[in-house]
């Protein structure tokens, strides 16, 4: 099995442009399943159900989270309502809409979905990755092949959540960061693995933001409105090539199509 998962989505203009790139990318490959982060799919931060209806159309099976889950407060609802959604699972159950993890039904398999959040260089403090990931793996034991969005600032836990899970999920990609790493690899338990995988939307951005605002705010210590780049733009993402018989990955492969 091919499982396509693709870096945060920023933007309107990034949205378009996974529109336009994302179907024949999937012919070419021969991808079965895709996984996007849509977190920052809306102009001006967070997401919304039409920038998340609108990368369901463009032919995403999943749509992971992260932080800015909750920024905008129209999207609670859509987050109960819609299946195939996910925000991190280390978000309390009892306070915060939607769930962490889902089941991808493909008839002739099932891929566990299950996304999470670290908490080194956070806004949000959040239960501990490491012993939410023992809990929702129960929930998903089933599935032959379970993949995992883990959205997290620092390389260091990325790498430590990899290698805790090497051997218990098919593969792990880290989101968050909007640079695609180069350390794609499968770990020694057959678990593939790279610590980002990356960015789609403008290349002459600071992640996604135009350049003088992130410059204005680093220099004058002055909250700024980040508006999105204009321009080129690039998608990053990963390819999981999973034996459907063991749950292991076999190859990876990154790319940034722009």
């Amino acid at each position: 099995m091919r499982i396509l998962c693709i870096g945060d989505v920023v933007g309107k203009v990034g949205s378009e442009f996974l529109r336009q790139r994302l179907p024949s990318l999937k012919k070419l490959k021969k991808i079965d399943m895709t996984i996007c982060n849509g977190e920052n799919s809306s102009d001006g931060n967070g997401i919304t159900p039409s920038s998340a209806d609108f990368i369901f159309s463009s032919g995403v099976d999943v749509i992971t989270l992260g932080n800015h889950a909750f920024r905008r407060k129209e999207f609670y609802s859509y987050l109960d309502e819609k299946e195939y959604i996910i925000r991190p699972a280390n978000f309390p159950n009892s306070t915060t809409p939607g769930v962490g993890y889902c089941i991808f039904d493909m008839g002739r398999i099932s891929v566990g979905v299950i996304n999470v959040m670290g908490n080194s260089f956070m806004d949000n403090i959040l239960d501990c990755p490491f012993r939410t990931m023992d809990k929702v793996l129960e929930k998903v034991k089933d599935c032959k092949i379970t993949v995992v969005d883990f959205h997290a600032e620092a390389t260091g836990e990325k790498r430590a959540m990899g290698f805790y899970l090497d051997g218990k999920v098919s593969a792990v990609f880290g989101t968050h960061t909007h640079v695609q790493t180069s350390d794609n690899e499968i770990l020694p338990n057959g678990t593939g693995y790279i610590t980002d995988v990356g960015m789609t939307g403008p290349v002459n951005s600071v992640l996604g933001v135009k350049p003088e605002i992130i410059i204005n705010k680093l220099r004058n210590k002055l909250p700024q409105r980040f508006d999105y780049g204009e321009g080129e733009c690039k998608m990053d993402c990963i390819i999981f090539d999973i034996d459907e018989s063991t749950g292991k990955t076999v190859d990876t492969e990154i790319l940034e199509l722009r």
